[in-house]
C-alpha cells in the first residue's frame, strides 16, 4: 500500500502530530510525506518528500490574523497551478492534515482522501463553538480542506469520529516538576507587547520568541530564540505555560498537569472554539493580554486531569488504514 501524508506547515501543531504518526505509518505502508506552508518554527525530524509554500494563515504583532498578509503574501495562483498539475494518482490512500493542495487535488480527482486533524474536529456538531458564530470562520473550516471522510482530534471525545490528542512521544518522555517559573509561547504577538504586560506580574517568565535571534534578559522575564531541547525542558520544569488557543501546545500542557492560561488569536475561529472548549474544562482565558487576569491565573492553584492515552496506532490500523471510500 502506498500512502502520501500531506499537513500543513502553518503552526506546530501539524508537524508535531506528524512526527508521531508519520513513523507509524511506515510500519504499514510505504509512506511519503508533503508539506505546505511556511509559519512552522518546528522541524520535521523525518525526511520531507514534497514541499510547497502553499497558503498560510498569517498574523500582525498584535496577535490577530492578518487579512491584508494573507492577500499580499500568498501565492494563489501558483497554489491554483499546483492544485491543477500535481500528480496524486500513484497513491491507494491520501492523509491529509490540514493541507489545500492536495486536498482540492484530491476532491477534484475523486480520490481516496482521509482528513485525520484537529481541524476536522470543528465540523462535528457536538464540538464546543462559541455562542456567537462566526460565519466567515465556519466557512474557512469547512472549505478550506474540503473533504468527505473525516477523523478529528480534540480535548475530549465529543462525537465518535473525534479523538483526543496525539502527544508526541518527545513530550510522554519528560518527567514533568515544577520550579516556579513559567513559560510564555505567543508566536502572534511581538515581544515588546508580551513584555510590557508581563513585567507587571512578579513571576520569572520565559518567553520563546521567533523574532529573537540570541537569548536577552529584562527584569523579570528572559527571552529565548526558539529552540526545541530548551523548550522541552523549560516546559518540563515550569509552573505553567501562557500561550495561544492552538490545539498542541495547550493539549501537551494539560497532559503534563501545568497550569494553562490561553489568549485565542484574534479573527482565528479555530482557535475561538479551542479556548471555548477550554473553558469548559475550567481553564484560564482571556481575548487580549491582560495583566490583572494572568496574576490572577498565577496566584490560582487550578489544574485539570486529563486522560491522553498513546493510542494512535490503533487508531491508524483500525480506522485509517483500512477506510472505504
Amino acid at each position: 500500500m502506498k500512502v502520501l501524508y500531506a499537513f500543513q506547515g502553518t503552526g506546530n501543531g501539524h508537524i508535531a502530530r506528524a512526527q508521531e504518526i508519520v513513523p507509524v505509518l511506515k510500519k504499514y505502508a510505504s509512506v511519503d510525506t508533503l508539506i505546505s506552508g511556511h509559519q512552522s518554527q518546528l522541524k520535521a525530524d523525518f525526511e520531507v518528500n514534497f514541499r510547497y509554500k502553499g497558503i498560510s494563515l498569517l498574523y500582525n504583532k498584535s496577535g490577530g490574523l492578518s487579512y491584508r498578509k494573507m492577500i499580499t503574501d500568498n501565492n494563489f495562483s501558483e497554489a491554483i497551478r499546483i492544485i491543477s498539475q500535481i500528480d496524486l494518482s500513484g497513491y491507494d490512500l491520501i492523509i491529509n492534515d490540514y493541507e489545500p493542495l492536495t486536498g482540492w487535488a484530491g476532491m477534484l480527482r475523486k480520490l481516496p482522501l482521509i482528513e485525520l486533524s484537529h481541524q476536522a474536529s470543528m465540523l462535528f456538531k457536538e464540538t464546543p463553538k462559541p455562542d456567537r458564530k462566526d460565519y466567515f470562520g465556519e466557512m474557512i473550516l469547512r472549505y478550506y480542506v474540503p473533504g468527505n471522510r473525516r477523523i478529528g482530534f480534540h480535548f475530549d471525545h465529543y462525537h465518535p469520529q473525534i479523538k483526543k490528542p496525539v502527544i508526541r512521544r518527545k513530550i510522554r518522555n519528560l518527567q514533568p516538576d515544577k520550579k516556579g517559573f513559567y513559560l510564555v509561547y505567543l508566536p502572534s504577538f511581538s515581544d515588546e507587547n508580551i513584555i510590557k504586560v508581563l513585567r507587571k506580574v512578579p513571576v520569572e517568565w520565559k518567553i520563546f520568541s521567533k523574532y529573537t535571534k540570541a537569548l536577552f534578559r529584562t527584569g523579570n522575564i528572559e527571552v529565548f530564540p526558539i529552540d526545541e531541547v530548551r523548550y522541552l525542558h523549560l516546559f518540563e520544569n515550569c509552573e505553567g505555560i501562557l500561550c495561544n488557543a492552538g490545539f498542541e501546545t495547550p493539549a501537551e500542557a494539560l497532559f503534563m498537569d501545568k497550569k494553562l492560561y490561553v489568549i485565542p488569536i484574534h479573527n482565528q475561529y479555530e482557535q475561538a472554539c479551542n479556548s471555548c472548549a477550554l473553558d469548559l474544562m475550567g481553564i484560564s482565558n482571556s481575548k487580549i493580554l491582560d495583566a490583572e487576569k494572568i496574576n490572577r491565573w498565577v496566584a490560582c492553584d487550578y489544574h485539570t486531569k486529563v486522560d491522553y492515552p498513546d493510542d494512535i496506532e490503533e487508531i491508524l490500523v483500525n480506522e485509517v488504514l483500512t477506510s472505504t471510500f
